[in-house]
């Protein structure tokens, strides 16, 4: 589970249901005629009735059930696939406590404590309220639950996978904690209003299989488009927060991060193949583009502990979708990346004609001398070290993305395994460069390691990172 109400859910109709459609479960509508009319009924109606839910809460009595232990355990594996971790226990707090606060373009929402506490938490809740908020994003009170909580993901979850995870959230821990008031602008903060919302974006249905393709991509569409939500994170919203079906998992957004496209519009210099995403996702590596890193740490977690065919499934299934790029990169790709890597006397590409300035030119200059001082130790002799050998910047889809966002990130915070794990390590620099050191240094990685045109937005998004982080 992600996001921010109780628990998240899926929708629509299902990720699988046609080769050409991409999953049905993103069946599209006429928005143009939604749109109006949605309007219309917000000016007569002003949205408040839209948005009461028609059904009652159940009787505030607590309940004591049991659990068969084995719903428990597929309970857990489903938890860890929909991430319900991350998203709902703050830094330093106890499990699934929430508190978490869930940055979004209208304000913060801060995760719910879904522990079965009965005050604070959802100890009160029955498995058909707690099915009704991932399938209708409705709360156990009647109030509609914001899509920060995906619920029009979890829409398409079984009503067996919702009960077992219910099974697993109700025997956790209780803990008392409340979750804080959510922070939003208006009128966001309108919260009846997310009824005309709803009408007009969320599509309400279980994941249908698609008979043409096999049980392994059909369970893949149902993990990737329901309880993992990939599209969350991977698909850009529109201005209302909604993800743009028709640029589905063309890159997104994930805590201030910029979470890459996954189909061909990929930025990685080598083509996904399912065997390298099955490692990347399993293991949270790749030696041909990288170590997860940012939100991507929690997801390669949680599927560290899920049956090794769940993510084989989803990974076959993200490499199968239509206009994605199959082929394996020839050998001298990742041959040339590597030598431009260890290649101490390599130099930054001439400049281009777009980039023929007296200031971009010093800037890679500045960056150069930088990156010898501060990076060369183990991007250019990376073999010498005793832990696992750098990915060839080259290959790195951070360097070769759209965005600098990323890269920036990685600079300046580093990358670290989780606490009590081994990993690769990269320390961060925010306390040791500049800002205008690391804005030179990254502008001369992406000249130097990549052929893609020169980021000419670094220092902006450099100050927006630092405003995010309250730096």
């Amino acid at each position: 589970m992600s996001a921010a109400e109780p628990s998240q859910g899926a929708n629509s109709a299902p990720a699988g249901s046609s080769a050409a459609a991409q999953p049905q479960a993103w069946g599209e509508h006429t928005r143009v005629s939604r749109v109006v009319n949605g309007l219309f009924a917000l000016v007569v109606s002003a949205g408040v009735s839209l948005g009461c839910a028609q059904a009652p809460p159940a009787a505030d009595t607590a309940a004591a059930p049991t659990f068969d232990p084995a719903r428990v355990a597929k309970g857990a594996e489903l938890a860890a696939i929909g991430n319900c971790h991350a998203c709902h226990t703050a830094e330093g707090g106890q499990s699934f406590a929430g508190g978490r606060a869930l940055p979004t373009p209208f304000g913060t929402i801060y995760a719910t404590n879904i522990t079965p506490d009965i005050k604070t938490g959802i100890g009160r809740w029955t498995e058909a309220e707690f099915r009704r908020a991932l399938h209708e994003g409705v709360d156990r009170g009647g109030h509609q639950l914001y899509p920060a909580f995906p619920y029009d993901h979890f829409t398409l979850v079984s009503d067996d996978d919702v009960g077992a995870l219910y099974a697993f959230i109700m025997t956790r821990e209780p803990v008392a904690a409340r979750t804080p008031a959510n922070r939003l602008i208006f009128p966001a903060s309108i919260r009846p209003l997310l009824g005309i919302w709803k009408w007009l974006y969320f599509d309400p249905g279980r994941f249908v299989a698609d008979e043409r393709q096999s049980a392994e991509w059909n369970r893949g569409a149902y993990l990737v488009e329901g309880l993992a939500h990939c599209g969350a994170c991977h698909t850009p919203r529109n201005f209302a927060g909604a993800e743009k079906r028709s640029e589905r998992l063309e890159g997104g957004d994930a805590e201030n991060w910029h979470a890459p496209a996954l189909l061909a519009a990929s930025p990685a210099p080598v083509p996904w193949t399912a065997d390298a995403l099955f490692g990347y996702l399993r293991n949270g590596f790749d030696a041909r583009h990288g170590l997860a890193a940012g939100p991507m740490m929690s997801v390669v977690d949680g599927f560290a502990n899920v049956p090794e065919s769940d993510v084989r499934a989803i990974a076959t299934y993200l490499t199968r979708l239509p206009g994605e790029r199959r082929n394996a990169a020839a050998p001298d790709v990742v041959a040339a990346a590597s030598a431009r890597e260890f290649d101490p006397t390599a130099r930054h590409a001439p400049d281009r004609a777009s980039e023929a300035s007296h200031a971009g030119a010093a800037s890679r200059d500045a960056g150069e001398i930088i990156f010898a001082g501060a990076c060369a130790i183990c991007h250019y002799a990376g073999e010498a070290l005793p832990a696992r050998k750098p990915v060839p910047l080259a290959l790195a889809t951070s360097i070769n993305a759209t965005d600098p966002r990323d890269a920036l990130r990685i600079v300046v915070d580093g990358l670290h395994p989780q606490p009590g794990d081994a990993g690769a390590i990269m320390p961060g620099f925010a306390g040791a460069l500049t800002d205008e050191q690391i804005v030179a240094v990254v502008d001369y990685a992406r000249a130097r390691f990549s052929d893609a045109p020169r980021w000419t937005n670094i220092a902006d998004t450099l100050r927006k990172i630092r405003r995010e982080d309250g730096k």
